[in-house]
């Protein structure tokens, strides 16, 4: 069976929903589009985190010590080594596969101890402040960094979450884990899951460590603290120059740091999933009862935005959305979307069970009437890349006679296929809205309106 968009605990047939877990689920193929935010750390009440944060810059800070005993090139290669740590698969590459910095930049960060005298003498409280002084270090740097340093309590952590959900873990041999009491880095023979794809070691990253944006950030630094007041918006430089304008300027940069310190109530961690507001899910629908059916005016393509944009929120937290995808059947595009069966409800582990639904595809219809071939063209999809169970997303009630065919389709495969329309979609939103129950059961009893249905 081909999984879109495959995660970990999915591959391992692990049933639990991202909301659920402790841990962002990484996926095989793609990073996760967070940072972990060493911020976080430093402000968590968790004793546990400010400790770590207190290693972390503690193992940075050593690379000074490094260059003032005249050791620059054991230092280099630390922060290079440092640089890189696939194993969490954070940010937004399509591989999982990144690259450490050069030369060139581990010894412009290196400089640092030399040229600014308060970070030779104090060395640094928060290390992420090197983006504000060198180019080419931004959010998935700092992320990396942090990982690498952290390394041998992120492997820790991640047995304890494998052996609490059963993730099967595998005897590897893991190069670059810090000894932060020797310094240095080493390798160690450890049991961790592994991509099933590749075979390389996984590593599971907390949550609460992770942000879209780390809250110390150079974008941050220029856009709202550096040209409102450093230059009030007269002068405006470029980045190489303000990068510059820092490093004879520590002061400056120290007093957006502590503004950044004051204001730490206002840094958490960033959702994984934002469903949208209730008003939003009202206006979506709204909008969708206004499109003609058919293609006029692009219907089909806005019918398809609006659908997209609700369901990923209403099904959430009890379906992780996974990929809207475009297909093309005889000349004509299909469009998809993917959800993760994480069979949080019972209904939804029925069809695990009966179906062999690791993923729910929901294919979407903005026409008038269902036809026969609309209903094959999902059944011919469901055969070839998913379980026997499907959702089509229309505008009206089938007929008679199209639902028969999915009753028949049941009998003679013991495939279900079952048809959202407005009125359904309205009920969801309206559920969603009171809070009284869950837009999931809305689709629970079209399940249950089909079994009744089925022959005995």
């Amino acid at each position: 069976m081909v999984l879109i968009r495959p995660r970990l605990t999915d591959c391992f047939d692990i049933p639990i929903c991202q909301e659920d877990a402790d841990f962002a689920i990484p996926f095989l193929d793609e990073d996760i589009p967070f940072y972990l935010d060493p911020f976080l750390l430093w402000r968590s009440p968790s004793m546990v985190d400010t400790s770590l944060h207190a290693m972390l810059v503690n193992s940075f800070n050593y690379l000074g010590f490094l260059v003032k005993k005249g050791k620059e090139k054991t230092a280099r290669e630390i922060l290079i080594k440092a640089s890189e740590c696939n194993e969490v698969g954070l940010g937004f590459s399509g591989t999982r596969h990144g690259h450490r910095i050069g030369t060139e930049t581990a010894n412009e960060i290196l400089s640092l101890f030399s040229l600014i005298l308060q970070i030779t003498k104090n060395g640094f409280t928060h290390f992420e402040e090197i983006q504000l002084y060198v180019d080419q270090i931004s959010k998935d740097r700092i992320s990396d960094i942090t990982c690498t340093y952290l390394k041998s309590w992120i492997i820790d952590y991640t047995i304890d979450q494998c052996k609490k959900l059963g993730i099967p873990t595998f005897d590897i041999t893991l190069d670059n884990i810090y000894d932060e009491k020797k310094n240095v880095f080493k390798r160690e023979g450890v049991k961790l899951p592994r991509n099933p794809q590749d075979k390389r070691p996984v590593l599971l990253v907390p949550k609460r460590w992770l942000r879209w944006v780390p809250w110390i950030s150079c974008d941050n630094y220029i856009k709202d603290y550096f040209v409102e007041k450093v230059t009030g918006g007269k002068e405006k430089l470029s980045k190489i120059e303000i990068l510059n304008f820092n490093r004879h300027n520590y002061g400056v940069v120290q007093v957006y740091i502590k503004q950044k310190e004051k204001t730490q109530s206002d840094c958490h961690n960033d959702p994984l999933f934002k469903p949208i507001p209730i008003i939003s899910a009202k206006r979506k629908f709204s909008s969708i009862e206004k499109l003609p059916t058919g293609k006029t005016d692009s219907a089909d393509k806005k019918y398809e935005d609006y659908i997209c944009q609700l369901l990923s929120s209403l099904l959430y937290p009890h379906l992780d959305f996974a990929a809207e995808q475009v297909r093309t059947v005889s000349g004509v595009q299909i469009r998809d979307l993917i959800f993760y069966n994480t069979r949080s409800e019972k209904f939804l582990q029925d069809i695990h069970e009966k179906y062999g639904n690791k993923q729910l595809v929901f294919e979407l219809k903005n026409v008038r009437t269902i036809e026969r071939e609309n209903i094959a063209q999902l059944n011919r999809y469901m055969a070839n890349d998913f379980g026997k169970f499907g959702i089509l997303v229309t505008r009206n009630p089938l007929s008679k006679a199209m639902f028969k065919n999915t009753i028949d389709l049941w009998s003679g495969q013991r495939r279900c296929i079952i048809a959202l329309t407005d009125q359904e979609i309205e009920l969801m939103v309206n559920v969603y809205e009171s809070k009284q129950r869950l837009p999931i059961e809305v689709i629970k009893a079209k399940y249950i309106e089909f079994s009744r249905a089925c022959p005995v």
